[in-house]
């Protein structure tokens, strides 16, 4: 088989391409890789690598099918926010399969607001939230939420890699002892501050915002599948997040949090591999965060609970889906840890 990977300079590549080679009907996947960047790791971990434009670039379906026709491909897997948004809405003009939901499901899942106001409706866990668009309804919405004796959070309702993140927190949450022992935090920040950046602008320039309640306890991310004939969630405890990214993670059984994944995930439409994220209120509430409507970057921890949902979402775009799905192990511990590769004399080295 031949799998299209897109993306390949993404964090989370030798997870995905470990999925997709130890797949469980043993068949043999020779992995083509594309990135709109040249100098990427992933390249290295596959049997072809191309580079692309990037995908909002007219002629990225065409390096795509040029790509799809020299290799031979059967299905295309895509790894990055944008390139999933970009081929939902032109998977059909793509000369193989293609393994994304629609474009109404992509967008959906992609708006965190929207996703929170879909949440309240159909009876889903969320966060208190409020969209504002410019200073005075920030400050408003903050005071609502209880700012600043409460922290609150604030986020672009469309954002990839926590860009735009913060955490509200008022400047005396500071003092000796947490200065000299914690590591710098760039998520952390105040009303003043953060009211003192965006204002350095034009006021035309002021970015539409969403101002959450802060949520205290344990954070859940899930990796799911939906297809035809079954549907799987299977929730992760994140233990220790650096930049966004789980460094440790167990895979723990959440009633509660597989129920409201796919009862979510129905009502947005969403197919295939895909990842929502929950954390818990101080009553211990697991509230949405948000959808990652493609393959999450530390979903490879999964196949350790005996189900492979990447795979099952290639097999799902071939027409062959999986009819039925062992019961996943309870609980299982993931670490990631940091690594390198070197390259020289066209050879290259891990370590």
């Amino acid at each position: 088989m031949n799998v299209l990977l897109t993306g390949v300079g993404a964090p989370g590549t030798r997870g995905t391409i470990y999925a997709l080679r130890r797949n469980s009907d043993n068949v043999l996947v020779r992995i083509i890789g594309v990135d709109i960047k040249e100098d990427v790791a992933g390249k290295y971990w596959v049997e072809g690598f191309y580079r692309v434009p990037p995908p909002e670039d007219i002629g990225y379906i065409r390096a795509i099918n040029k790509i799809c026709k020299s290799e031979s491909i059967d299905v295309l897997l895509p790894q990055t926010t944008r390139e999933t948004a970009k081929l939902s809405k032109t998977y059909e003009q793509v000369d193989c399969k293609v393994a994304v939901a629609k474009s109404s499901a992509i967008e959906k899942a992609n708006n965190k607001f929207t996703l929170v106001k879909l949440c309240q409706k159909i009876g889903i866990p969320a966060p208190e939230s409020r969209l504002v668009s410019s200073a005075d309804e920030l400050e408003d919405a903050a005071r609502d939420l209880g700012y600043p004796k409460n922290s609150v959070v604030v986020k672009p309702p469309i954002s990839f890699g926590s860009r735009g993140f913060r955490v509200l927190r008022e400047e005396s949450s500071w003092d000796v002892k947490r200065f000299l022992s914690e590591k710098p935090n760039a998520t952390e920040i105040s009303l003043g501050e953060l009211l003192s950046i965006l204002n350095r602008g034009k006021k035309m320039d002021f970015p539409e915002l969403m101002i959450s309640e802060f949520l205290p306890g344990n954070e859940y991310s899930v990796d799911a599948f939906i297809g035809k004939k079954v549907s799987v969630a299977i929730p992760r405890l994140r233990k220790q997040i650096v930049n966004g990214i789980s460094f440790r993670t167990s895979l723990e059984y959440r009633k509660d949090i597989i129920e409201n994944t796919l009862k979510l995930a129905t009502e947005l439409g969403l197919r295939y591999a895909f990842g929502l994220q929950f954390k818990q209120d101080s009553r211990g509430i697991s509230k949405i965060l948000e959808c990652n409507p493609r393959v999450q970057g530390t979903m490879a921890a999964s196949i350790f609970s005996g189900i492979n949902v990447m795979w099952m979402a290639i097999r799902e775009a071939l027409g062959s889906p999986v009819e039925r799905i062992s019961k996943p192990l309870k609980k299982s511990e993931f670490y990631r840890f940091w690594g390198g590769l070197a390259v020289t004399n066209a050879r290259y080295f891990e370590i």
